[in-house]
């Protein structure tokens, strides 16, 4: 009796019955959380999930495009003798910069959604290029060759905007400033920030008004990233099928009264929404 029971739990496990090769298809049919779930659920499953068939699917079509307009000859070398499971989780760890410096892309781990970076020399920055109001510096923590550092204005006006054509479709996106304060810092704690994030052919999107160096008995708006980093949300929008022309990400406080000192920006992050 045991034995029967044991030969007919065989034929209907679908292992016995279906080729990995098919496995590996409807695998490509779920997502990458659910592909690695099913590793837990045999070896042959765990064999299937780590096919190229299955993470070549995962990869954005013009994947290989953007990776081509990379700054490092070393990173496309690198990148061109990965197999397609290989790069799909290095994309997810490792941003690749792009746009002679200035951007960075990258894949978000659970779903496979482009991410992208505008380093701070894509921003639009008011007098960025005056010496006496802005210092652009390197830090060996930072993706980027470079960053900006405040040494002082009265007028801070940041912007940053990207194509939503080269954006993930049917995805919410989340724009967060990435930035970190200079030992020597002032203003903030004294003036909130306007944040705004907009899409150019269809919504005037939200304002929000936060404290980026708050005192103790406000609410700290600023988390840490994990990169040694701090990120604040700017806001986010819902890119349909990219044909929204540009989102504009904003951070602006224009009080003439108020100096302010010490915010060091790397950049502006979009990703998609709930990504971490």
């Amino acid at each position: 009796m045991k034995r029967e029971i044991e030969a007919q739990t065989m034929k209907s496990d679908i292992t016995n019955i279906l080729p990995e090769e098919c496995i590996s298809y409807i695998l490509s049919l779920t997502s990458p959380t659910d592909v690695c779930r099913s590793k837990l659920v045999s070896p042959v499953f765990r064999s299937a999930a780590d096919s190229d068939t299955i993470w070549g699917k995962f990869l954005p079509s013009d994947c290989y495009d953007i990776i081509s307009n990379s700054s490092s000859s070393s990173s496309k070398q690198l990148i061109a003798s990965m197999s397609k499971t290989q790069l799909y989780f290095h994309l997810c760890n490792n941003p690749v910069i792009i746009d002679n410096g200035t951007m960075s892309f990258s894949l978000d781990k659970a779903t496979g959604k482009k991410c992208y970076m505008l380093g701070a020399r894509r921003l639009s920055i008011a007098w960025a290029n005056t010496p006496i109001y802005w210092r652009w510096k390197r830090l060996p923590d930072s993706r980027f060759s470079e960053v900006a550092e405040l040494k002082q204005v009265w007028w801070l006006d940041v912007k940053g905007t990207i194509e939503t054509k080269i954006l993930s479709p049917k995805t919410t996106y989340v724009a967060y400033l990435v930035c970190r304060f200079a030992a020597s810092r002032y203003g903030f704690e004294k003036k909130p920030v306007d944040l705004h994030v907009e899409l150019e052919e269809s919504d005037a999107g939200r304002t929000f008004r936060v404290f980026l160096d708050p005192s103790v008995n406000i609410p700290q708006f600023c988390h840490e990233r994990g990169d040694g980093w701090m990120e604040v949300k700017l806001g986010e929008f819902f890119n349909q099928h990219g044909d929204d022309g540009k989102a504009i990400c904003s951070l602006w406080e224009v009080d003439n009264y108020t100096p302010k000192k010490g915010l060091i920006i790397e950049g502006i992050d979009i990703r998609p929404k709930d990504s971490r």
